[in-house]
């Protein structure tokens, strides 16, 4: 939405900010999301929209706290390791899932078996790419096996969520999900909103807030009018150019870098010229001045996340050099090619302003381009699903494990869920980068990988972003470093 429009929905809501919508609870709340959960199963979609809502109604055996440390969450301590590939996990006692069954062992091994298991292809196995199985050792004690030794895998056991195993088998995971947190599913309106309410039954105890209603709006205009008129609690993605008319903001810098993962095998991609004049065209900076205000910076090389162990600090942002990239373009005979470049819309900060800036920036280089912006369900068969690759897609990247193990397994590694290449030998240093234990051997692999994939251009990082929220006046809340929207921490003032 242009800048024009949302300046009018800005004054339309100002026009009616008198009539508030009364909540429905006296103290529930109203989220706007930028995009509709693809599913509620936990396991099976790589899906932003279902893990805002599902973060409330499952849980993990490990977690993090706001500021990113890692604590015992389902489990009752961290692991141990028993050797060098298992770790033994101690479970809390009389943790019971929505629908009764009880939270155990049998619990841990049925959730492993399920997200691991290929005929289910989960979108989720970068997260867990070293996970060979789990082992039933007591009622409350269980073993996580990997196939070799894994230094991280506490970390990944913060992302797994627990599932019941007899309601995995019988009951609706996709639709009306159960699980151990302090939300339970409701109701689903397809196409307009999700209601969760209260577990008075929370093992922690019960959650402040009676209960949370998402509605599903990709406009960022349409969230911030409906912020302004007191219809929504808090809003994603709220525009940089907004904070200061909101009645309240509140912003964390993330863990998302956004990237465009280019086809290295696609007709006119599979050149390296034109993949290096793709990134040489962008002008980064002026895009971070014109479109974040500060809440943006640019990517320094690599789609990994600074804040990720393994990050190669040595690399520095791409130039931006529209002459060099006309030549590459001219030299490699690419003028006048195809390109397209896949997108969507209303899931990201400043998604679509990103994917139509670039692409005006790679049709001065001479290419044939034309976007497609996509509905998100089929974007993310785009992204991750078995059809022929894009020649470029855009995303948002994020690493909640805090490792370039996650990144690079989902966009470098060739059979990544994300992944646009076929390099066996970058494949291959993942691999072992992923079971070497000595700290210094292992971020010397990652700092390969990272040199190779930034000299041969298989990506296009742009930047690392802030996420950005805004919220009623009667909110209070401080945003996760995670991104995870956790109702169970929020406030509504008296």
């Amino acid at each position: 939405m242009t800048t024009k429009l949302l300046a009018q929905a800005v004054g339309l809501a100002t026009i009616f900010a008198c009539t508030t919508v009364a909540p429905a609870w006296a103290q529930s709340i109203t989220i706007a999301i930028g995009s509709e959960p693809s599913t509620l199963d936990p396991q099976l979609r790589d899906d932003g929209g279902e893990r805002q809502v599902n973060d409330n109604i499952y849980e993990t055996l490990m977690a993090r706290t706001p500021t990113g440390e890692l604590v015992p969450g389902l489990a009752a301590a961290v692991p141990t390791q028993v050797d060098a590939t298992t770790w033994q996990f101690k479970l809390r006692e009389g943790v019971k899932f929505h629908n009764g069954e009880p939270f155990n062992a049998d619990a841990v091994v049925a959730s492993v078996t399920r997200v691991i298991d290929p005929a289910n292809n989960s979108e989720q196995m970068a997260y867990y790419g070293t996970i060979k199985g789990a082992e039933k050792v007591d009622d409350l004690t269980v073993n996580l096996v990997t196939n070799g030794p894994d230094p991280i895998l506490p970390s990944r056991l913060y992302w797994m969520k627990m599932i019941a195993p007899g309601y995995s088998k019988d009951g609706d995971l996709a639709g009306a999900p159960v699980g151990t947190g302090p939300y339970k599913f409701e109701s689903w309106n397809r196409g307009t909103d999700l209601t969760l309410v209260a577990n008075s039954d929370y093992w922690r105890g019960e959650p402040e807030i009676d209960g949370v209603t998402y509605r599903f709006v990709t406009e960022p205009g349409t969230r911030l009018s409906g912020l302004l008129s007191g219809e929504f609690d808090v809003i994603t993605n709220l525009l940089p150019e907004f904070t200061e008319s909101v009645p309240k903001f509140a912003a964390v810098r993330s863990l998302e870098t956004s990237v465009f993962v280019l086809g290295t095998d696609n007709e006119v991609t599979k050149d390296p010229k034109v993949r290096q004049a793709l990134n040489l065209a962008i002008d980064r900076q002026s895009m971070v001045e014109s479109l974040f205000m500060g809440y943006a910076s640019v990517a320094k090389g690599s789609h990994i996340n600074p804040a990720a162990v393994g990050f190669n600090e040595k690399l520095e942002p791409y130039p931006y050099d529209i002459e060099k990239a006309k030549a590459l373009i001219k030299e490699a005979g690419a003028e006048g090619k195809p390109l397209v470049v896949v997108g969507e819309s209303g899931r990201w900060l400043k998604d679509r302003e990103q994917i139509e800036a670039v692409a005006g920036y790679w049709a001065e280089t001479g290419l044939q381009v034309t976007t497609d912006i996509q509905e998100f369900s089929q974007y993310l068969e785009s992204l991750m699903g078995d059809g022929p690759r894009p020649d470029s897609i855009f995303i948002a990247n994020s690493n909640e494990l805090l490792d370039a193990d996650r990144e690079m397994s989902f966009i470098y590694h060739k059979d990544g869920a994300a992944a646009s290449n076929s390099d066996a030998e970058m494949a291959a240093m993942i691999e072992a980068a992923r079971t070497e234990t000595d700290a210094a051997k292992r971020k010397s692999i990652y700092d390969q990988i990272q040199q190779k994939g930034h000299e041969l251009s298989y990506t296009v990082p742009l930047f690392n972003l802030q996420d950005i929220y805004g919220l009623s006046e009667r909110m209070e809340w401080q945003p996760r470093v995670d991104a995870k929207m956790i109702v169970s921490e929020m406030k509504v003032a008296e």
